[in-house]
Order: structure tokens, then sequence, then C-alpha cells
């Protein structure tokens, strides 16, 4: 019976061990319907970071998962210590770390776009954006990516609108995005770009964001899609900005429509000399989502975009979809 048992036990062991090539092939049995006892068993085995939405059904709405993200996703140069840098991790590494929501800050320049926060420009173009975007897309078909485009800086030496700009890169590769106005199923939108659009356009064209309030919580509603954004980036207080965002982790929680939520966790606090610094904004909150997620482990809590974001802080995120 012990023989047995070590065998047992063995062949266990040896089915924890599977190589990548295997853990994909039970992400994809993970699709097919199961009885519910067995579903969040198999769900955990089969995901990892860069591919977590495989493991989600079809028919879920993206408003009612949570999703890594972050601010000013494409900001990793600064002048000044504090002032600019928001991430430490590139796109391409920030998708393979779970993120799936970036904020996206582009500066119209000669009729292309150049990835800005605001004055400083982050040695990065817009297509090298969507070439880390695609690439990930096309080796991960099971993910999406919700892609925030806002305007930033100066625009200079262009014969043509924002938006006509924007238009001509999304024809670069137009099966990779979704640009409709309504807050979609992941099953509608894998494999794809799914637009929050942050700038002005002449006809609906993705999930319209435009009326974003100023350094406060505010609701956006249309007839296709209604959102609750939290970003209070002027902080004054740290308490007050950790205060905002675990409300409406828990509004987002409690919500049982098809509201999507999105609440920043980035700011800047004034320091010497009122220069704004980042860093004691992220220092004071990130710790805290790292003991929020850790404590509620289980639920929907909307797309969560953090200044200097990590492979651990963004699992515990996703593992409240499981």
């Amino acid at each position: 019976m012990n023989k047995l048992k070590l065998s047992a036990l063995s062949i266990l062991a040896a089915a924890f061990s599977l190589t990548s090539c295997k853990k994909q092939e039970i992400q994809n049995t993970a699709l097919v319907a199961k009885p519910e006892s067995t579903m969040a068993v198999s769900q955990l085995a089969s995901y990892s970071l860069n591919n977590w939405m495989g493991s989600l059904p079809n028919t879920v709405s993206i408003a009612q998962l949570s999703i890594p993200g972050t601010h000013d996703s494409g900001a990793r140069n600064e002048p000044i210590s504090g002032t600019a840098k928001c991430q430490n991790l590139t796109i391409a590494e920030q998708l393979n770390a779970g993120v799936r929501y970036l904020d996206i800050r582009c500066r119209h320049l000669d009729n292309s776009f150049t990835i800005h926060h605001g004055a400083i420009y982050q040695n990065l173009n817009f297509n090298d954006v969507l070439n880390a975007c695609i690439g990930f897309l096309n080796s991960n078909p099971t993910e999406t990516i919700i892609m925030s485009v806002k305007e930033e800086h100066t625009a200079s030496g262009n014969t043509r609108t924002f938006e006509q700009t924007f238009d001509a890169y999304v024809q670069q590769n137009p099966s990779k995005w979704d640009l409709g106005n309504g807050i979609p199923a992941l099953g509608d939108v894998r494999g794809k770009i799914k637009l929050l659009r942050r700038f002005g356009a002449s006809s609906p064209k993705g999930i319209e964001a435009t009326n974003w309030a100023d350094n406060t919580t505010f609701e956006i509603n249309t007839t296709a899609a209604n959102l609750k954004i939290q970003d209070f980036y002027n902080v004054n207080d740290v308490n007050t900005k950790w205060t905002r965002i675990e409300t409406l982790l828990n509004d987002a929680h409690n919500d049982t429509s098809n509201r999507l939520y999105l609440n920043y966790g980035s700011g800047y606090k004034a320091g010497i000399f009122g220069i704004p610094n980042i860093n004691t904004v992220a220092n004071s909150v990130n710790p805290k989502i790292t003991t929020f997620f850790t404590n509620n482990t289980h639920g929907k809590y909307g797309i969560i975009p953090l200044d200097f974001i990590d492979a651990n802080r963004s699992q515990l995120i996703v593992n409240t979809n499981f």
C-alpha cells in the first residue's frame, strides 16, 4: 500500500511540473464547460500572468473583472527625480506582468504621435507602443488590451487632426482594434486592443471618455457605456488619496451592473519648492494596494492603473478573478 501511495504522489508531482507547453494545453481545456466545483481549481492551475484572461469565459464583461493597469504607461524618463517617471517596466514587460490597461499619452507632432508625460518626451513613439501590444497579442491571442489614448503637450507641425492621425495608425493593423463604443464581453475583444478614447472624434469611436473631470471622482454616462472614475492626482494628503481609492474599490466590488470602474492609484504630492513628487504617492499607495488585495482575494474590483507596477502586485489583482 505504501508503494502505491508513493507512486501516486510521484504521478501528482510530475503533473505539477509540466512544461509551459503542457500549461497551455491545460489552459485550453479550462475553457470547456466543467462542473462548478472543479472550475476554480482548473483555472488556478492553468493561467500565468501573460495569459490569465484565457482562463476566463468568453461571456464575461470586461466590466466584471479586476484588471491591473498602469498610469502614464510609457513614462520611464525624467529630468529631475520624481517629476515624470511613472513606470520601471517597459510596455512589453508590463503586459507580460499581467497588465491589461495602458494609459498612453500622445503628442501630435508632424502628423505622428510621440509619447510624452507633459512636456517630457519619453524616447518612445506610438508605433513602438503598438508594436509591443500587437506582438504580445499575437503571442497571447486569448488576451485583450484596453488602451486609453489621450492627447498630451503641444501639437506642432501637423496638417491633419489628432483623430485623423490616430485613424492612420489603426489602418496599419485594423483587425487588431476594437473601436466599438460599448463595454464588450471578453470573447468579443480577445486578441485586440479595445480603445478608451480621451480625444475628440467626429463619430463614435471606442469607449467615450472625453468628459474626464479634473482631480476628482466622477461618472461618465452615455447611451453606450457607463463609467465611474477616480483620478485624484494632485494629492495634498496621501491618506485622503487612499480613502478615495478604497471607496471606489468597494463600489466596484458591490456593483452588479455593467458599469466600468477606473480607479487610479497614481498621483503626485508637492514637495520642496512646490516641485511635484510622484514617488511620494506611489510609496504610500502601492503597499496599501498589496495589503488590500492580500485581504480581498475574490470578486471584481475594476481597472486599477498604478505607478511602478510589478508582477507581484499585478498577480494579487489578477487572482481576484478566480
